[in-house]
C-alpha cells in the first residue's frame, strides 16, 4: 500500500497542526479573511459543495478558495453520494488551487442525513466503500475525509476505518460523537485515539476543542496529528495563534474584553453586507456572538442583552456596556467558555 500524500507544510515547523472545521454559512470568504488577521490556521476546509444531478460548484465557495488571501492551503469539501456526479465535480474543482478534496461524512443535520449524504453515509459502509473507491480514482491529489464515530451507534466505526486504509485516504478528521448525538454529550477521544493507531494517515481530532490548552490535552489523549476547531474559532479567533504558540513553548496572546469589542466591529464589517436589511445583518451578527458571549461573563448577561437587541444602535450599545465601559476593556476574555453559558445554534 502506498503511503499517504504528505500534507502541506505548517505555518510554524514543529507546532501542533491546526485546521478550521468546515461549517456551513460560517467558513466563508469573509471569515477566512478575518482569521488571516487574528490567527490563521494551518489548513482551511471549505463549506461543502453540494453534489447532485444538477449541481455546479457554488460560486461563493469557489471565491473563498481563490480570494481568501491568507497564504494557507484550502481543502474543498464535497457532500453527496452519486458516483457519476462526484466524479464530475472532482473534475470541475481540480483546476482550482486546492490542497485536496474532502468528503463530508459527518454532517448531523436531519435534512442532510435523510438524503443519505453527510453523516447519513455512515449507515451504509458498502456505499462508503464505493464512494471512496470512486473518489480515490478520480482525485489527482489528496483525498481526505471528515467523519463521525457512527450514525446512531459506534458499531461501524472499525469497518469505516478499514475502508480508510483500503482506499489510501490521505488525511482523516474525526468528530468524536455519533450523528444522532449532534453536539450533545461528551466527545469520545478514546475512539479517536483508536483511529490514530488503526490508520496510516494523519488524523485530526475534532469536537469540543475549546482552547489551546484543550488542543494540547486532546493531542496527549489521542496521539492525533492535529486539532480541527470549529465553534471555538467563532468564539475566539485567536485560538489558532494561541495553539501554535503554546505548542512551541511560547506565551500565547491573552485577549481582553476590549480586544473582543474590536472583533465585534470587524465581524460587522466583513460578515454582513451593507445592502442587507438591518435585521438580517443583526441576525447574522447574533449567530456569531452567540459563541463569543460564552467568554464574556459567567452569568450570560451579555448574551441575554445582545439577543434582545432589535436595532444596530441598541446592539452596539450592549456591546459597549459589557465589553468596554467602566474599565471592562481591561478585563480578560475567558480562555474557556463559562460553564452553563449556552451558545446556539450549534456548528462544526
Amino acid at each position: 500500500m502506498e503511503s499517504p500524500l504528505p500534507l502541506p507544510d505548517l505555518l510554524a515547523a514543529g507546532s501542533l497542526p491546526t485546521a478550521l472545521a468546515p461549517m456551513q454559512d460560517v467558513t466563508d470568504l469573509a471569515f477566512m479573511r478575518l482569521l488571516g488577521k487574528y490567527g490563521v490556521p494551518d489548513y482551511f476546509f471549505t463549506e461543502y459543495f453540494r453534489v447532485h444531478e444538477h449541481s455546479t460548484p457554488e460560486v461563493h465557495i469557489v471565491d473563498s478558495i481563490l480570494h481568501h488571501g491568507t497564504g494557507r492551503p484550502v481543502f474543498a469539501q464535497l457532500i453527496g453520494e452519486n458516483l457519476v456526479h462526484l466524479k464530475r465535480t472532482v473534475r470541475l474543482l481540480s483546476g482550482l488551487p486546492i490542497a485536496g478534496i474532502d468528503l463530508n461524512m459527518g454532517c448531523p443535520a436531519p435534512k442532510v442525513y435523510r438524503k443519505n449524504v453527510g453523516g447519513g453515509l455512515l449507515r451504509d459502509p458498502g456505499r462508503v466503500d464505493r464512494i471512496f473507491g470512486t473518489l480515490r480514482q478520480a482525485i489527482p491529489g489528496r483525498f481526505t475525509v471528515k467523519m463521525r464515530l457512527g450514525f446512531d451507534d459506534k458499531e461501524p466505526f472499525e469497518e469505516i476505518l478499514e475502508l480508510v486504509r483500503k482506499h489510501q485516504v490521505d488525511c482523516l478528521s474525526i468528530h468524536g460523537r455519533t450523528v444522532k448525538q449532534m453536539y450533545r454529550g461528551e466527545v469520545d477521544y478514546e475512539r479517536i485515539g483508536q483511529a490514530v493507531q488503526a490508520v496510516p494517515c494523519p488524523v485530526f481530532a475534532n469536537g469540543n476543542i475549546t482552547s489551546a490548552a484543550k488542543a494540547m490535552e486532546v493531542r496527549s489523549l489521542t496521539g492525533c496529528f492535529g486539532a480541527m476547531i470549529g465553534r471555538s474559532a467563532i468564539r475566539n479567533p485567536w485560538i489558532f495563534a494561541q495553539t501554535r504558540d503554546l505548542s512551541l513553548g511560547r506565551e500565547p496572546i491573552r485577549p481582553l474584553l476590549g480586544d473582543v469589542r474590536n472583533y465585534v466591529d470587524d465581524l460587522w464589517s466583513v460578515i454582513t453586507r451593507e445592502d442587507c436589511l438591518e435585521r438580517h445583518r443583526l441576525n447574522r451578527m447574533k449567530k456569531f456572538l452567540n459563541f463569543v458571549g460564552q467568554g464574556v461573563d459567567d452569568e450570560g448577561r451579555f448574551l441575554h442583552d445582545m439577543r434582545r437587541a432589535r436595532e444596530a444602535e441598541e446592539f452596539f450599545a450592549v456591546c459597549d456596556r459589557h465589553l468596554v465601559e467602566d474599565g471592562r476593556e481591561r478585563e480578560p476574555f475567558a480562555a474557556e467558555p463559562y460553564a452553563g453559558v449556552v451558545a446556539r445554534p450549534n456548528h462544526e
